[in-house]
């Protein structure tokens, strides 16, 4: 199925990914699909042993695992999805003069960031050009990142591109997926919604600036509806035939730290400039269409590609 995906005309490259994880191995795969070389990191030794196994050209790299910087040489296009820890980007820290050194030969980098970057809009909308009002210590780190890969682009001419991120959905990882392993929960807080994008939409609008790169800029990569996970949730529990988990009401108590910190803030954000100048059309507009794809993968035997 990542074959019959569309694929924007443009010349096939040499794609290296710093963070070879859910979104970036369906992008790989569909890259790989049209005759791309792509090569990147994982965090461990086995994992990159698999990849390699698989035909992906995979390392290990962490912040005290350095590459050796000639693995960058010839690589036309540049993808990052690895986190900010405390101490800063990891990439950044220790190939950031490696990737400036070789910008006159990218074509395109990458940078997945997520929309946490707003902070909190009490429910309202936000833009590309909505201040950056982080305000946890998670978004502040994404906020310095993003920060830190544009000054490789005004340094260096690196033709940095920044991708905010909302929460991904897909094979594997979806509500679905929850309400058959029993995980699903409906909590209910008021006027809270989350926005979301499917993971075969993130790689379609990375091959869509690709195939026309702005140098520079920030998209929003989001589907058209925000909604409560509630909702969601008890979508999935009726395309399953199931009974949806009752409502909780919100009870940062009977959460992770983790999960509750998700509820802290609320906003919708716009994906106006993903399809305006990006020019790309969404595959999933809201996640209806997008669990209803999963579920019609799964009749016809598709599973979902494999990733950490």
């Amino acid at each position: 199925m990542i074959d019959k995906l569309p694929m924007p005309d443009m010349p096939a490259g040499r794609l290296f990914i710093f963070g070879l994880g859910y979104t970036s191995l369906r992008l790989a795969a569909r890259l790989r699909a049209f005759g791309w070389q792509v090569g990147g990191t994982t965090r461990g030794a086995d994992k990159a042993a698999s990849l390699r196994a698989a035909g992906i050209d995979a390392v290990a790299f962490d912040r005290e695992q350095p590459l050796d910087a000639t693995i960058l040489d010839d690589v036309t296009h540049i993808l990052s999805s690895v986190p900010p820890d405390e101490a800063g980007d990891p990439v950044l820290d220790r190939h950031g003069p490696d990737i400036a050194a070789r910008a006159a030969g990218l074509r395109w980098v990458g940078y997945l960031s997520t929309t946490g970057v707003y902070g909190d809009a009490g429910g309202g909308w936000v833009d590309e050009t909505s201040p950056l009002a982080a305000a946890g210590p998670r978004g502040r780190r994404r906020v310095a990142a993003e920060a830190g890969w544009l000054d490789l682009h005004r340094g260096a001419g690196v033709p940095v591109h920044l991708f905010r991120l909302p929460g991904i959905y897909g094979p594997g990882r979806s509500a679905i997926d929850n309400m058959r392993a029993g995980t699903a929960r409906r909590v209910d807080k008021p006027g809270q919604v989350f926005c979301r994008i499917h993971v075969d939409d993130i790689g379609g609008a990375l091959l869509a600036s690709m195939a026309r790169p702005q140098p520079g800029t920030a998209c929003n990569v989001v589907d058209d509806e925000p909604a409560p996970a509630a909702q969601v949730v008890e979508h999935a529990a009726r395309l399953l035939g199931m009974e949806p988990p009752k409502l909780e009401p919100f009870d940062p108590a009977a959460m992770s730290a983790m999960a509750a910190s998700f509820y802290a803030d609320n906003r919708r954000v716009r994906n106006d400039r993903l399809k305006q100048v990006l020019g790309y059309h969404l595959l999933y507009p809201t996640y209806r269409e997008g669990l209803a794809a999963q579920l019609a993968a799964e009749t016809i035997g598709i599973g979902p590609v494999t990733g950490g």
